[in-house]
């Protein structure tokens, strides 16, 4: 409790900041009922991915489906968590050389229960299940790229920038910050702060933070959104109370994340985000995507946050790290580029 009044305190002394520059902040908004109470630990954990794959064409599953599909992954894990064979030689050829293995990763080990429904996708509307991209392949090249690079190691790397926002340590892999705050391979865990004027939410995975000031209308919170220059990582967030739903609109999110998202945003995006407390260990967790540039119509997508069994952990991760995630290295993976860069020229002689 001293740590969320040691919170407030702060708050209300940035508040007061802001305001002496100019700038807009938090009004006092009318007090949610008991129910609206989001403070607490909870977690994103499941296996029920955002988009649902094409061979399965309904979004609620039986319990039976949802049991096969289950076992059919915890059997995989089982295996992929299997100690690696110090004496086997190294991979051959330019496929994938192999990462960290099951035993190190915690996505969850069910599909999420919302509405006492079991989900197939987070994605509710448009029905089919899928991200309504106007040009799927333009708005993904560049988690493409990413990819293509982490799998087999090789890409330009012509400065520290080229490397993705994760590997550099600056903001979560996987959507987990938000906004579309999506599970992910591990550390999906939350810590929400709630005080009569803020929303702090703070993230496991990176030790993101988002900090929402709350507005006593929907009309209020928009106009008091940053000048559309600032594009904070996360995005530039507001948020107002429905009754016992707290409702939050984020718009301008970092160029650079935007681009790498799970949720590809422009400067024409926005989310929205509402949270509904649904009893002791359940938020049911909604939100609704708008970008015109990258979707052909606003798609929605609904979770359910739960108690996990422990709390927020350190992520113990900075940029530059010589063990950065994946056991890369800055000055390795850089110098590797410049080496084949030599080698490609002829003057360096290819091993």
């Amino acid at each position: 409790m001293a740590g969320h009044v040691a919170l407030s305190q702060v708050l209300m002394l940035s508040c007061a900041f802001a305001a002496s520059a100019g700038l807009a902040c938090a009004q006092p908004a009318p007090t949610p009922g008991p129910a609206a109470d989001l403070s607490g630990t909870w977690t994103s954990r499941t296996m029920t991915p955002l988009e649902r794959a094409a061979s399965q064409p309904r979004l609620v599953l039986s319990r039976a489906e949802a049991d096969a599909l289950a076992g059919r992954s915890a059997a995989f894990r089982a295996a992929d968590a299997r100690p690696t064979d110090p004496n086997a030689p190294a991979p051959q050829g330019s496929g994938d050389p192999g990462g960290y293995n099951a035993f190190w990763v915690d996505p969850g080990d069910g599909y999420s229960v919302v509405k006492g429904e079991i989900r197939a996708s987070g994605i509710v509307e448009p029905a089919d299940g899928r991200i309504p991209y106007r040009d799927r392949a333009a708005s993904t090249a560049t988690q493409r790229r990413i990819g293509q690079e982490y799998v087999s190691g090789r890409g330009d790397y012509t400065d520290p920038e080229d490397l993705p926002l994760r590997e550099r340590c600056l903001i979560g892999f996987g959507n987990t910050g938000g906004p579309g705050m999506l599970g992910s391979l591990y550390n999906n865990t939350y810590q929400f702060v709630q005080t009569p004027h803020h929303m702090v939410m703070v993230i496991e995975m990176v030790h993101d933070v988002r900090i929402i000031p709350i507005f006593d209308t929907a009309t209020a919170a928009r106009a008091a959104h940053r000048p559309t220059a600032i594009t904070p990582w996360l995005g530039d967030s507001v948020g107002w109370w429905e009754g016992d739903t707290f409702v939050m609109e984020t718009v301008n999110v970092h160029p650079a994340q935007a681009s790498e998202s799970s949720i590809p945003l422009t400067k024409d995006g926005r989310i929205v985000e509402r949270f509904t407390r649904m009893g002791k260990a359940e938020i049911f967790y909604q939100f609704e995507v708008t970008d015109p540039n990258h979707y052909a119509a606003p798609w929605k997508a609904e979770y359910t946050l739960t108690v996990p069994k422990g709390g927020v952990y350190e992520y113990a991760c900075h940029e530059g790290n010589y063990a950065m995630e994946g056991n890369y290295a800055m000055e390795g993976i850089l110098g590797g580029a410049r080496l084949a860069e030599r080698q490609a020229a002829g003057v360096v002689a290819a091993k």
